[in-house]
């Protein structure tokens, strides 16, 4: 059991220190929120318009009207971590806004073996403690339109807390820049992320890493690096509504997500990979939703050697009624093709009802 509780607290944590430039640092941030989104396979980033643009791209919070408030939570693999969500966004006036959220990614109640023996070898079970390894995002937004008519623009600041029990814990700190602009009920959307590079310090605690240093004899014997950087990444949209005479409407949204690095995206260089995804809504009234999406194509390597194209769908629900609206989806959460699928539910309030 000792052995087991290295491995998972050296996977996670020293992991993350191996390289300063890290490929996938600080990666819960990049799961998505909001589940009318999620089933879109979150391409959503031209036609965001409501508090979840503090997560999607912060310009869109200038369509807002009134404060809303939304929530999401989900269990990933398999009920082991649980991830949440809360946005809260305002409007300042009638051509900027404001807003918060946070993100918590976290795995709790693991089992802490590393004093399980005791000076004399004797096992003793009352010597195992339970601790938490948890992430957690907040984000603070600002959105304002451009004079030039169609134009607007947010500004995401990003502090990242991450701790892994008494072990280590670490701060980050980063920034978001988005835009949008429409044009004959066309929309078009940017998302750059981390545009600075999200850096992350981290803290270890020496004492309590000697306690499973040893435990694996000849193994972690360096404490791990101390900084990580998250590399810039680039969304680019593009959405249309239709409007059709009897009471139904048609969303369709696209996005090219765009990694500065070699990966198996279906396009893929040594300078940019690009991922597509395709999103649709069907509207009735403005009551009822219907959504699906396409997105995550992979080229997979199979054990003869060949290449296969792999891509996850999503489909999802939403009811909207007086200003409360519900949406349900049913996608592959965060993009991982070993993962389940999973029953995401998601809540947004327009906070005007209640006065």
């Amino acid at each position: 059991m000792k052995k087991i509780l290295v491995f998972l607290l050296f996977w996670n944590c020293a992991s993350n220190y191996a390289q300063t430039v890290r490929k996938y640092s600080n990666e819960f941030m990049n799961i998505g929120v909001d589940a009318a989104a999620l089933a879109m396979s979150s391409a959503v980033v031209a036609s965001t318009n409501d508090v979840n643009s503090v997560y999607w791209n912060p310009a869109g919070l200038t369509n807002l009207e009134d404060h809303q408030i939304s929530l999401m939570h989900a269990n990933y693999f398999a009920n082991i971590a649980q991830y949440d969500y809360i946005g809260y966004a305002i409007p300042i006036d009638d051509r900027s806004a404001w807003g918060i959220s946070m993100i918590r990614f976290g795995v709790d109640d693991i089992l802490d073996t590393t004093e399980l023996i005791d000076n004399q070898g004797n096992i003793d079970y009352n010597r195992i403690s339970l601790f938490s390894t948890a992430d957690y995002g907040f984000t603070f937004s600002y959105a304002r339109k451009l004079p030039i008519e169609g134009f607007q623009y947010g500004v995401n600041t990003k502090v990242i807390r991450r701790v892994i029990g008494k072990f280590a814990n670490s701060w980050g700190f980063g920034f978001d820049f988005g835009l949008q602009f429409e044009r004959n009920d066309w929309k078009f959307g940017l998302m750059l992320r981390d545009i600075t590079t999200t850096y992350n310090v981290w803290n270890i605690d020496e004492e309590e890493y000697k306690k499973i240093s040893d435990a694996i004899p000849g193994e972690n014997q360096e404490l791990p690096e101390s900084t990580e950087i998250t590399l810039p990444k680039a969304q680019l949209g593009i959405s249309k509504k239709f409007e059709f005479h009897n009471d139904t409407s048609l969303l369709v949204a696209t996005n090219l997500n765009m990694r500065f690095e070699q990966t198996n995206d279906i396009i893929s260089s040594n300078i940019v990979s690009i991922d597509p995804a395709l999103g649709l809504e069907f509207g009735y009234t403005e009551l009822v939703f219907l959504r699906g999406g396409v997105g995550n194509f992979q080229n997979v390597t199979q054990l003869d050697n060949t290449e296969k194209l792999n891509f996850q769908p999503n489909i999802g629900l939403g009811f909207k009624y007086k200003g409360i609206q519900v949406d349900y989806a049913l996608t592959d959460l965060g993009n991982q093709s070993t993962a389940l699928y999973s029953n995401i539910f998601s809540l947004k309030v327009d906070l005007g009802i209640f006065r």
